[in-house]
């Protein structure tokens, strides 16, 4: 039992020496363990008569309470130091600016109605909205639907559960509603453009059960079909920025206008493209009219005193025309890279003076 001073020393030393939680762990076995030094000294204390065994555990317990005191006291100055290291290396600086790639864009969809919208306020028009939920009455009815028109079919028309009186509300299958609700409330002169969300039952590369349209209304006592083209000719050519872009009317039909006209932009189909300007083809883009009497009836407007026209288009067609999209599908696939590929810099708001 000679020499336990020396084996205390020994020990505490390399357990100061210990640099990592491994090496200590490694140190206390060597000591303390099944087969340790401390251990294996204490299994000889058998063979020690009763006086010298007593003296002699006294000091192994000593040197053995030393020794693990030493290594909880190294266990926490390293677990410390461990810690602290990490929180280094961990450090996050929140006073750094945003990342780049987090920058947002604007929406195709919100541009296109921000270029429309600053065109036709040029022209004196101002926005108006209305209800996605309407009743048959303003979505049809109001607007010289006949009861047995294929647009008031399940097949095409999203209605909502019967109310308590068995009448069936629906999604707004145009935002042509809002003009006989805006007719209802004020007096002529009106001048409105109605940009929103509208749903009908059609889904394909070129069709959404959701999507966005842009109606215009203007009702005073001496508009005429001249007023109507030149409107829409001269927003053709700004929108597209062709000042000589070929636009034509064709005659059409629809419930709430009389007479009904298409309105076509020239085009080029060469090379398996399309390109918008003179050429040899044409590209139908929206439905125009003069107001039919019989909606003006409807709205509380007296058609012997008052007349007018109104428009339609699909807001995502234009913007595939004018921005070459192919497919309009990923318009709603909230796809970043797609946005980052279409999406506008917020801060390029159009205007006419400042270009669109």
């Amino acid at each position: 039992m000679d020499n336990v001073d020396a084996l205390r020393a020994e020990l505490l030393a390399e357990v100061e020496q210990a640099g990592t939680l491994d090496a200590l762990e490694q140190v206390r076995i060597t000591a303390l363990g099944k087969k340790g030094r401390i251990t294996e000294r204490m299994k000889a204390l058998g063979g020690l008569d009763p006086d010298a065994r007593r003296a002699a555990g006294q000091t192994l317990n000593a040197v053995k309470d030393a020794v693990s005191e030493a290594l909880e006291d190294r266990r926490a100055a390293l677990g410390d130091a461990a810690l602290n290291a990490r929180l280094a290396r961990e450090r996050i600086d929140v006073s750094l600016p945003a990342r780049p790639e987090a920058r947002g864009r604007i929406h195709p969809i919100t541009q296109t109605i921000d270029e429309l919208t600053a065109i036709f306020c040029e022209m004196g028009f101002t926005v108006a909205e209305g209800p996605d939920i309407e009743t048959d009455y303003y979505n049809f009815e109001a607007l010289n639907f006949p009861p047995e028109h294929p647009a008031r079919q399940d097949h095409d028309t999203f209605y909502l559960q019967p109310d308590a009186e068995g009448r069936r509300k629906v999604l707004r299958t145009h935002t042509s509603p809002v003009q006989v609700r805006t007719m209802e409330t004020t007096t002529p002169p009106i001048r409105i453009i109605v940009p929103g969300r509208t749903f009908r039952s059609d889904h394909d590369a070129t069709h959404s059960p959701m999507f966005h349209q842009v109606e215009g209304l203007v009702i005073d006592k001496k508009t005429h079909m001249g007023h109507l083209k030149g409107c829409l000719i001269d927003f053709c050519r700004a929108f597209f920025g062709i000042d000589d872009l070929p636009v034509r009317f064709r005659p059409s039909y629809f419930p709430f206008t009389e007479p009904s006209a298409e309105v076509d932009i020239g085009c080029s189909r060469k090379g398996g493209g399309l390109t918008i300007g003179a050429g040899d083809d044409w590209l139908e883009i929206l439905g125009s009219g003069m107001v039919h009497p019989n909606v003006l009836r409807y709205a509380g407007i007296d058609p012997a005193e008052y007349q007018g026209f109104a428009f339609g288009m699909g807001i995502e067609r234009i913007a595939m025309l004018k921005y070459g999209i192919p497919d309009l599908r990923p318009f709603y696939d909230t796809d970043l890279r797609w946005l980052r590929h279409y999406g506008f810099v917020p801060i390029a708001q159009p205007t006419v003076a400042g270009g669109l």
